[in-house]
């Protein structure tokens, strides 16, 4: 009944043009005056009865009076209907806030926990030797920046877990996680015998003939710290299985006891036992077999079998390379990037090699406070992209969440991160030289720290999106663009400073191109188009 009074009182509007933008009550004449002022597309909704007005043009600027009486009642249920709506955004908002906060909060806690094992053994090395300090530099490359190689099964499981969830299959959840982690012990051995058979020449490759002493002591590091190899990539992918089915607890938990595992060792086994740099990696390896039988064992409380293990078969295989293969070389270009600023540290001495050694741990323990932003986008996203309730709408308003969150999450970072070795540099070197390179970079340090949990959640939701020809080869271009700038800064003698200033065209390189590609007609976040998201037509990839 309410549809049809509605009919009548405008039936007396003709063929005239009305813009239901503004409506003005007159309350001498009990009547309505309706203004120009035309939205795209505007909704009267009266007693809960949503009826669409279209715009049109109008011939004149003159505001029209409606014949009809709209009556007091009337009226105030059009308010309170207005006022009902707000009160929903304002929900829907809250609730996206809050289902962020409880799967990134303990994300956080997940993705620190490597990097903040690695800065405890900088500064309990460093405490003991400078030489062991700067060794520390090589070693964490072949072994940490290595892994990084790798992300792509971290990556590729998260998203394929998060796809086959969205459309409501768990055996297919199950056999995806089963080849992955086959995939992820395969690996795993391979780098355990290259790490035997290569370690040495690939460290003496990387610091040069003329330094025998921190290839001996980063090579006492790398040799321990490889026995762990199968297990921490079959934890990463039972990791990135639990963030794909949205939890985060499990894996935090696992992390957190092997961080107290690692701080513990590394006191023991430096400081009470001296055995300085190959205490703090057998410290760190025991540490990471501690967090893979964990992981295991948080999938498996989910209701997934953790320990079973299947053979892809050949096309299979082809869908996993097909999704992998571009994130592989999203992942080798910014390792060699990183791992070429420690290059070009190592050759400036032992004293500018150690600072950079420890600003970048630090770089990396605050950088990684944005990882669980990417997560979140690559959890979330799926469903709201090309799952069975796909809302194009929302994933939009949920990628502006995360992007506003990691600004204003890489600013306070930034400060944090250049405070601590302004005001305490003593907690990782003793030696006046090493603090002194370390000063000389705050400012390139915080410009890089401030853009990246943005970045992470642009190019998180492109990854969820399957923009993966995009991401490889942007990334490629910026890995070759970066090198120049680095050669060319270095070469006119800016040392250290010229390292890291490289490092912060690279970032914001990466901020800068990823937003453009989200804002595209044509993106991912406005294009109804489902079919690229289909692993069958990433072949040209």
């Amino acid at each position: 009944m309410a549809s049809v009074s509605l009919k009548l009182q405008l039936h007396h509007l003709r063929h005239r043009c009305l813009h239901v933008s503004t409506l003005r009550f007159n309350q001498n004449s009990n009547s309505f005056r309706v203004k120009r002022k035309p939205p795209p597309l505007s909704f009267l909704r009266l007693q809960r009865n949503l009826v669409p007005v279209s715009n049109c043009i109008s011939r004149t600027d003159d505001a029209y009076d409606i014949d009809e009486q709209f009556s007091n009642e009337d009226l105030d249920t059009f308010e309170n209907l207005k006022h009902e709506s707000r009160i929903e955004n304002l929900s829907d908002n809250d609730n996206l806030l809050v289902e962020i906060a409880k799967f990134s909060g303990p994300a956080v806690g997940l993705w620190l926990c490597g990097p903040l094992m690695s800065l405890i053994d900088t500064a309990i090395v460093g405490q003991g030797s400078s030489l062991e300090l700067a060794a520390l530099g090589p070693g964490t490359v072949f072994c940490d920046y290595t892994s990084y190689v790798f992300m792509f099964l971290s990556i590729a499981t998260s998203n394929l877990v998060a796809t086959s969830l969205a459309t409501k299959d768990k055996n297919e959840v199950q056999h995806q996680i089963s080849i992955l982690l086959f995939v992820g012990m395969a690996c795993g051995f391979l780098m355990l015998l290259f790490t035997r058979l290569c370690g040495p020449w690939a460290l003496a490759a990387f610091t040069g003939a003329k330094q025998p002493e921190i290839v001996t002591a980063a090579n006492s590091y790398v040799q321990i710290r490889g026995l762990a190899w199968p297990a921490v990539l079959i934890g990463w992918v039972a990791q990135s299985a639990s963030l794909g089915m949205k939890e985060s607890w499990g894996p935090l938990k696992a992390l957190l006891v092997a961080s107290a595992v690692n701080g513990t060792g590394d006191i023991v086994l430096c400081k009470i036992m001296g055995y300085g740099i190959a205490g703090a990696a057998w410290a760190t390896m025991v540490s990471q077999v501690v967090a893979a039988y964990m992981m295991i064992d948080a999938l498996n409380k989910k209701g997934y079998n953790g320990y079973a293990i299947s053979i892809p078969s050949p096309n299979e295989f082809l869908q996993i390379v097909m999704l992998a293969a571009p994130v592989f070389v999203t992942m080798m270009s910014k390792v060699a990037f990183y791992a070429l600023l420690v290059y070009y540290a190592t050759s400036m001495g032992t004293n500018v090699l150690a600072a950079h050694q420890v600003m970048s741990q630090l770089y990396t323990m605050c950088a990684v406070f944005g990882e669980p932003l990417s997560q979140t986008a690559q959890s979330f996203m799926p469903e709201l992209i090309y799952g069975v309730n796909r809302n194009l709408a929302k994933a939009r308003k949920l990628l502006k969440s995360l992007v506003v969150i990691g600004a204003l999450s890489g600013l306070i970072l930034g400060f944090v991160g250049t405070s601590i070795p302004w005001l305490f540099p003593g907690t990782f070197s003793p030696d006046r030289e090493v603090i002194t390179e370390m000063h000389k970079v705050m400012l390139p340090f915080f410009l890089a720290l401030c853009i990246t949990p943005s970045t992470h959640s642009l190019e998180g939701t492109l990854l969820a999106g399957r923009e993966l020809r995009f991401i490889s080869l942007t990334m490629s271009g910026i890995f070759v663009m970066g090198t120049l700038l680095l050669l060319l800064l270095t070469s006119r003698g800016y040392s250290l400073a010229g390292c890291w200033f490289s490092l912060v065209a690279f970032q914001w390189s990466r901020f800068s191109i990823a937003l453009r590609r989200l804002t595209l007609p044509n993106g991912v976040l406005y294009s109804d188009d489902v079919s690229r998201y289909q692993l069958g037509n990433l072949k040209s990839v």
